[in-house]
This record gives structure tokens, sequence and C-alpha cells, in this order.
């Protein structure tokens, strides 16, 4: 039965190999990861400064989101985070590490992880631009 062993939503900076850490077990084969990092540029232009916003609900939803997952894929052990605040370029936003006995399992449960807490997690980002434009994203 796979475990969700980490599941949150922190201002705190994001280590992947503290997440890699906690999923790895002598059993696991595989431990496949995921780190989103802030870059410089989106859509054509250089982008200054980033910071993400949450719904009240979010620490709660990347649970939920997750857990809703696992059951579909062979994997042993997952742990995932999401920063909020005032992110700087070449930090972590999101990270996701899985554990499984082989490694397709491993790489198929992190890519669902990925895109589903990155359709549903209720988070929006708000850039500024070097050239004094901004814009939010993921908002309805």
């Amino acid at each position: 039965m796979p475990q969700l062993v980490y599941a949150k939503v922190t201002e705190d900076l994001i280590h992947i190999s503290d997440l890699s850490k906690m999923v790895a077990n002598q059993s696991s084969g595989a431990v496949v990861t995921f780190a989103g990092e802030v870059r410089n540029h989106d859509g054509g232009k250089q982008v200054a400064s980033l910071t993400y916003e949450i719904h009240p609900s979010a620490p709660e939803q990347i649970r939920l989101i997750t857990e809703n997952l696992l059951h579909r894929f062979e994997i042993e052990k997952v742990a995932v985070s999401h920063r909020y605040g005032d992110i700087a370029i070449g930090e972590t936003a999101f990270a996701v590490a899985v554990s499984a006995a082989h490694r397709q399992a491993a790489f198929e449960a992190c890519s669902a992880i990925v895109n589903e807490v990155k359709e549903k997690l209720p988070i929006w980002k708000y850039q500024k631009f070097t050239d004094g434009t901004d814009e939010w994203v993921n908002c309805a």
C-alpha cells in the first residue's frame, strides 16, 4: 500500500534532496523526483519577481489531491511540497519525490502527481516583469 509521507504547502525553502530522502527505502529500486524551479522568463518577458498566493484550503488540498492518486500506481512512498509567498528566481517552488520497486511506476506516478497538483491546488502565481508589467496566472 503506497504511503504519503509528506504533503505540505509552506513558505519555507524546499530542497528536493530532503523529499528524496523521505521516500527512499531498501525495497525501492527507484526514486524519481521533480523540482519546479522559478525561471527568469515567461511568455517572452523577463521575470523580476514572483509570488504565490494560496487559498486557506491549500494545505489540506495538497494532501487530498496526492492521496487520491496513490492507489493507481505500484509505488511505495510519496513526498510533495509547494511553496507560497515570495520566491526568488532559481528557487524550488514545487517538488515531488516518489519511490517504487521499479522505475516505470515511479516515473508515471511522479508525472501524474505533478499534473494533478498543478491543475487542482488552489494556488495563484503573481509575476512582475522587468518591463514594469505584471500578471496573475491560474486565476479564474
